[in-house]
């Protein structure tokens, strides 16, 4: 992370987030772009050669939505390519589920390879769709990976009992499940994970966020939580620990949000009162940054620790 942008990190208000908000916000809006767009959503990570790079959603002004890459210009901020790195294809197996967009995309390490998953958006609703990268020049796609109404997919670093796994959220019951696969390509034997708490502030609906973090305690995950109002949803993000060998088992869980939505990017847009990250990165000094969408209307910087957030899921008083 650059260290003027370190430095510049507002101090944490009483009574506000376990994140802390980079002073800069938003880090990347439309305005910082060198071409016409609609909007920007949402960013996945990849650390790259000593580079962190951004998998930016960016609604192109037709309505359909591509993934852009961003790279740092060394002075703190991003430049987001023209070219989208993952466009809607025009491939028979891909185009009918594709034809509205390509969206949300996380990256996972695995044997030499970056890959990621995606939400691929067509006439069949939404599907989770898997790519593979060696160098983010070229990317080659390995399969749509999931049946119909299934997002919020991301892979694990890690095999369990010789199988790959994946977090998803399947839009019947609104809750995160486990599916596991001996290839990437053909994918069963689901487990529902974690569900919404009724009266809690993830009471709706969840949905994962980044990739999966392997600490001392098990997986560190990060999710997305809706609580419906009468003014619309107000969109949080939490943290939850799974066993290191069971992704089923849940270890601790935070019955407070790391993060809600209070600054004015963050409560005007296009989807109002959210903030909802697809990518995280650890520093050496053990900084957690965390990349966020804010309203469906721009990129943020949000930094904390992985302590700081063990010891939120471990100090709740509520049962889950």
């Amino acid at each position: 992370m650059n260290s003027e942008r370190q430095n510049s990190l507002a101090c944490p208000r009483l009574g506000t987030d376990l994140v802390q908000r980079w002073e800069g916000n938003p880090l990347i809006n439309v305005g910082d772009l060198g071409f016409k767009c609609s909007d920007i959503l949402n960013a996945g990570v990849a650390c790259f050669r000593g580079q962190v790079l951004l998998l930016v959603t960016i609604e192109h002004p037709s309505g359909r939505r591509h993934i852009h890459l961003g790279r740092p210009d060394g002075n703190g901020a991003y430049t987001v390519e023209e070219q989208p790195f993952i466009s809607p294809s025009t491939e028979p197996e891909f185009a009918q589920h594709e034809r509205h967009g390509v969206l949300d995309a996380r990256a996972t390490f695995i044997d030499g390879a970056w890959h990621i998953v995606y939400n691929a958006l067509g006439f069949h609703g939404y599907r989770l769709a898997l790519a593979r990268t060696t160098d983010f020049e070229n990317v080659e796609r390995l399969g749509l990976i999931s049946q119909p109404d299934v997002k919020a997919g991301v892979l694990f670093g890690e095999k369990f009992n010789g199988r790959f796994a994946r977090l998803e959220r399947p839009e019947h019951g609104q809750s995160i499940w486990v599916t596991y696969s001996d290839n990437l390509v053909y994918w069963g034997r689901s487990e529902i994970v974690i569900s919404p708490r009724p009266g809690f502030w993830d009471s709706c609906r969840i949905g994962v966020g980044p990739a999966p973090m392997a600490i001392e305690q098990g997986w560190l995950v990060l999710y997305y939580g809706a609580k419906d109002t009468s003014a619309g949803p107000i969109y949080r993000m939490g943290a939850v620990i799974l066993d290191r060998y069971d992704p089923t088992k849940v270890v601790a869980r935070a019955n407070i949000p790391i993060l809600s939505p209070r600054e004015y990017y963050e409560r005007i847009g296009d989807v109002p009162n959210l903030v909802f990250s697809a990518g995280a990165y650890l520093d050496d000094d053990g900084t957690l940054n965390i990349i966020y969408g804010a309203s469906d209307s721009c990129i943020c910087l949000g930094t904390t620790t992985v302590q700081e957030i063990v010891d939120n899921c471990y100090d709740s008083s509520l049962e889950y």
